[in-house]
């Protein structure tokens, strides 16, 4: 508890409360915080900047998430279906989770999306699809959309393995009633499997949007305005910018901190209340 508290428990207090506050930097003693009330909230909602970050990772949450949990379930249940080398497709897929999202971002930059000599470019080439061989991935319009597709590739594998766990607790007897009863694939998945795993899929919604809202290594290795995130903003507003160090704010930055933590508590409770797991007794 003394750990907890210590580690946890007044890192967040202290964050919360000088969001409250006119803090010169996160260092600075209390005695030199002057109250500031709700200014700094209302400087965020103001701010141009940071409103285009929360546009941002909106579409990020939304777009990618839809992308990411239904093809790890798409995934999950092909896996879970008997097919040979499952195992070795399983750590395949999952590897992209144990290598750093820095360097995961590098490698698509450097190697896939390269105009020069990318996969993308190379494998279209093959194919002699000359369009989309050129397309500038890493163009200004095409930027967020390639940050997109990094950013599902490196986290499906772990949603995925959350799904196969789950999927892999339905006794199979289910699955051998629904065959007898002449149910093809699609009536086991919605009759069967997505009911029983329901609060697997709601344990994912919250920490989808956990991982959403800490999203920062990709966007500052793809950079531009259209991959601004919500903590590139808090960092730089701490911290100060590469320009000026007069840019930095920590009420501002504490405020910001505390509104992605309230989207991330809301989101829990919603998912909690909606998305129930009603066990085998259906």
């Amino acid at each position: 508890m003394l750990l907890f508290c210590l580690i946890f428990i007044y890192p967040v207090s202290r964050t919360a409360i000088m969001s409250f506050f006119s803090v010169k930097s996160v260092t600075s003693a209390v005695s030199t915080w002057s109250w500031a009330g709700l200014d700094n909230y209302i400087k965020l909602f103001h701010t141009p900047l940071f409103i285009t970050s929360v546009i941002n990772i909106g579409k990020i949450w939304l777009y990618c998430g839809i992308a990411c949990l239904g093809l790890a379930i798409v995934l999950a249940i092909i896996l879970t279906s008997g097919l040979r080398g499952q195992k070795f497709f399983r750590a395949i897929i999952y590897m992209p989770n144990v290598i750093a999202a820095v360097a995961v971002g590098y490698m698509w930059l450097l190697y896939v999306y390269n105009a020069k000599f990318g996969l993308l470019r190379s494998f279209f080439t093959a194919l002699g699809w000359k369009s989309m061989a050129n397309f500038q991935w890493l163009g200004t319009d095409h930027m967020f959309l390639s940050m997109c597709i990094a950013y599902v590739f490196s986290n499906v594998g772990y949603f995925m393995l959350m799904y196969i766990a789950a999927i892999e607790k339905i006794s199979p007897d289910y699955y051998e009633a629904a065959t007898i009863e002449g149910a093809n694939i699609f009536d086991k998945f919605f009759h069967i499997t997505l009911p029983l795993i329901k609060g697997v899929l709601g344990t994912s919604l919250v920490l989808w949007t956990t991982k959403t809202m800490g999203f920062f290594a990709l966007a500052q290795v793809f950079g531009g305005v259209s991959t601004y995130t919500p903590m590139m903003y808090t960092y730089q507003t701490l911290f100060g910018s590469e320009i000026s160090a007069d840019s930095m704010n920590t009420g501002v930055a504490a405020a910001a901190a505390c509104i992605m933590t309230i989207v991330v508590v809301a989101v829990s409770t919603i998912s909690r209340k909606s998305i129930k797991d009603d066990g085998y007794e259906l």
